[in-house]
């Protein structure tokens, strides 16, 4: 059989996301720490008793445990039914240009990026950036909502003290690991033919319309990127 990743990876971004180490946690399901560690890092894998129980104890579906619903009370959704802002015509946002134009940019670019992985076809990698990604807009967003100061942050599963603390910087840093991790997995078992071609006229041969998005958040995170390295290293050399 082979191994859950989904499965020991969010039975182990459970745990972390409660705060409790590895040692109460498994006192809490019953298990040794030598077996929880197994199952957290997908050496080995539990049988339903244990993921009843894990269920209990973390509050969440069996589905949402097994990585086979983004829910966590187990509710699924299908692609077709995902509202697309982007796909209405006209479709601005109030109050800001500025808004709607990098907006734009970023969905083309998005599109672009999950048409390319599935064209890879690698689950994990797909899974990977959706994470990442999905940290990032949480993170963007909870700051936004924190801003005002009175809005009751039981809204959100994480403790303020964890957000504050990097949680979110922490499972991203994890994410881009298991995409990495994904990728490389994926080139040595298919072979570098396996990826689409991504030179400059294979994108716009492909993606006539996306392309020069993502072609310009290359370009303004590559100058911005520069523009800070630039001061820190004149900041050093005026120290």
């Amino acid at each position: 059989m082979e191994p859950n990743n989904d499965f020991s990876r969010t039975l182990s971004l459970l745990r972390r996301e409660r705060g409790v180490s590895q040692r109460l946690a498994a006192k809490a399901l019953g298990i040794s720490q030598a077996l929880l560690s197994h199952y957290e890092n997908g050496a080995r894998e539990p049988g339903l008793l244990f993921v009843r129980k894990a269920c209990d104890y973390y509050h969440v579906s069996a589905d949402f445990l097994l990585g086979r619903s983004m829910s966590r009370d187990g509710t699924t959704i299908g692609a077709e039914e995902l509202y697309d802002a982007s796909a209405e015509k006209g479709n601005v946002l109030r109050g800001s240009i500025a808004a709607t134009l990098n907006k734009k940019l970023l969905v083309n670019s998005l599109d672009m990026l999950f048409d390319l992985l599935g064209k890879v076809g690698s689950k994990e990698a797909i899974n990977a950036a959706s994470n990442y990604l999905g940290d990032a807009v949480y993170k963007m967003f909870r700051h936004l909502y924190r801003a005002g100061g009175t809005q009751n942050e039981g809204f959100f599963s994480v403790p303020a003290n964890h957000f504050l603390a990097g949680y979110t910087d922490a499972d991203m840093v994890y994410s881009e690991g298991d995409y990495l991790d994904a990728l490389s997995q994926h080139a040595k078992e298919k072979g570098k033919d396996s990826f689409p071609a991504m030179n400059n006229d294979a994108l716009h041969q492909s993606y006539p319309q996306a392309c020069q998005s993502l072609l310009q958040i290359v370009h303004n995170t590559g100058e911005r990127i520069n523009r800070t390295a630039e001061g820190r290293e004149k900041g050093k050399t005026k120290n």
